[in-house]
Order: structure tokens, then sequence, then C-alpha cells
């Protein structure tokens, strides 16, 4: 007495195409995550807060007009005028991009007069080659403070260089902008910071 064999079960397609239409579905997905909306609203926890205790070192060495360029913290941010400061490397390449916004931003009527401080947050650099940085593109913060560890960062949320906070004149952090300035970037955050709270 023969057996007949039974004929092996065919599988759908589909259970092949399965892996690959989901895998295309979740592509899509993180691509218009990655490529839409404004990168430079990233959204920070810390705005309408009370700038993150900061006590920097002045970057070793750095002098404008034959003195020392001073440091920044805390009291420095609450002293009845906005600030804004700007988290920036020399080994930064969109640093390097968008400085001679920064130095236009120090030709305003609003840092010149006193109204708007501008300063800079050296994050993990060397000192010499922060200097050599400001020395070769020019120095648009009357102080600088020098975060070599990367800890002040840290503490005010930064994501990577550069990033640039405004700071009212009580010391909250009224703004933040993630990535290069640009001219209207920049516009937008020296009005912030003229506005205040």
């Amino acid at each position: 007495m023969s057996q007949v064999e039974a004929a092996p079960r065919r599988r759908s397609p589909l259970v092949f195409l399965a892996p690959l239409i989901i895998f295309g579905g979740l592509a899509i997905v993180f691509a218009v995550g990655l490529f839409s909306g404004d990168k430079s609203k990233v959204p920070s926890a810390l705005i309408g807060r009370v700038a993150p205790a900061i006590a920097l070192a002045p970057l070793e060495g750095l002098q404008r007009d034959g003195r020392p360029v001073p440091a920044f913290g805390n009291a420095d941010l609450a002293m009845g005028k906005a600030t804004l400061v700007n988290v920036w490397a020399s080994w930064c390449a969109p640093c390097r991009v968008e400085h001679p916004v920064l130095m236009g931003l120090a030709e305003t009527d609003a840092v010149r007069q006193g109204k708007v401080a501008l300063v800079g947050m050296n994050y993990k650099d060397e000192a010499e080659n922060a200097r050599r940085f400001l020395g070769a593109l020019g120095n648009p913060f009357s102080a600088v403070g020098a975060d070599q560890a990367g800890r002040g960062a840290i503490e005010w949320g930064v994501y990577g260089v550069p990033e640039t906070f405004v700071i009212g004149p009580d010391g909250h952090i009224l703004d933040k902008h993630v990535g290069p300035l640009d001219q209207m970037a920049a516009s937008k955050l020296l009005q912030r910071a003229l506005k205040g709270r």
C-alpha cells in the first residue's frame, strides 16, 4: 500500500514581504521626523527658569585691548540687562560659519550701548586653539568662560555646539537657538533679549 506524499504547503509571498514593508514604513516615519520642522527650535525644559548655576574660569591668556577677558557666572547674568550666551568651540565647523553673524551682533547698538551683553561659553576646547580662533576671526564677546570638562553645557542642556541662549535681566532663560545663527535668527534673539521678560 503506497502512501501519497502530501504536497508542501505554499507560503504566501506576503510573509516574505512583511518585514520589508514594516522596515520601509518605519524609515519613512523617521525621515519625516528628521527632515521636517525647524531644528533650531528644539524644546528646552529650562526656558522660563533661572539659568543653571555656572561658574566658569576665564579663557586662559585671552586679552582684549591689553586686558584679560573675564569669565562669567550667574551673578553676571542677573545684572539687570539681557545676555546672549553663545556656546562655541574652535573645533566646531558650524561655529566658524556663524562667527561673522556674532561679529555683526557685537556691532549692533544694543550690544555696543550695553543694553544686551554677548558672552561666550567655550566648550571642551584647548585654550590655545580657542585663542587662535578668536584671534583669526575676531572676538565678539565681552566675557568668555572656559567649560573644558563640558559640565556647564550639560547643566544648561546643550545638545551640541553652537547653541545660543537668551537670558533675561533677572537671570531667567527666555529662549534658545540650536545650531549656527544666521542673520534672521540673530535678529530674533536680539529682539527677544531687548523685550526681556
